[in-house]
């Protein structure tokens, strides 16, 4: 009975850390590298559609706001409905706070952000006067990433061999607009 126990906890524990974002104590760079885009400073905001438990989704307005911290590093606060962020202990008050710098592998251009003492990855694509921001999945690899180097090829490498990236729809911001 007990080991039929143990067996069901875990499964019950991988489901849930299945659907997180990707946290690494190291960067895509191991110090920014690349200049930050003029462009990005500002707020941003969109409606985001969030999945729900009932294999259904809801739609959540939040905001992204750039602001710049030197030639290479951003000021990075992310606010809106995110109450079903609560649970990683990221939120300060009604904000999630923290610095960010871009990094580029194979073309693709990826922001390296920093929250209450983890690293997260997010590739930044771009359309007319629209930015994404599509985090990777903790699952996107099962290799144990030691260094930056690994990291960037553990990337590389998912991008390449994948038909479609391994996002985190949890933690994805489609299409999001310039606002004042």
């Amino acid at each position: 009975m007990k080991g039929l126990l143990h067996t069901i906890l875990f499964f019950l524990v991988s489901i849930l850390l299945w659907g997180c974002p990707y946290d690494s104590p190291y960067g895509i760079d191991a110090a920014p590298q690349q200049y930050i885009d003029e462009a990005l400073i500002g707020k941003w905001a969109a409606f985001v559609q969030r999945p729900s438990y009932e294999n259904d989704y809801k739609e959540s307005p939040i905001k992204i706001i750039f602001e710049k911290r030197s030639d290479m590093e951003y000021d990075l606060s992310i606010t809106g409905y995110i109450d079903e962020l609560r649970r990683y202990r990221v939120i300060d008050k009604d904000t999630i706070k923290g610095t960010a710098y871009l990094s580029v592998i194979d073309s693709r251009q990826f922001l390296n952000t920093f929250i209450k003492g983890k690293m997260y990855f997010a590739e930044i694509k771009r359309d007319n006067n629209s930015i994404s921001i599509l985090t990777l999945a903790e699952h996107f690899t099962s290799k144990y990433i030691k260094n930056s180097n690994e990291l960037r090829n553990a990337i590389s490498i998912h991008y390449k061999t994948r038909p479609q990236p391994m996002y985190d729809e949890w933690f994805v911001a489609k299409d999001l607009q310039k606002v004042n």
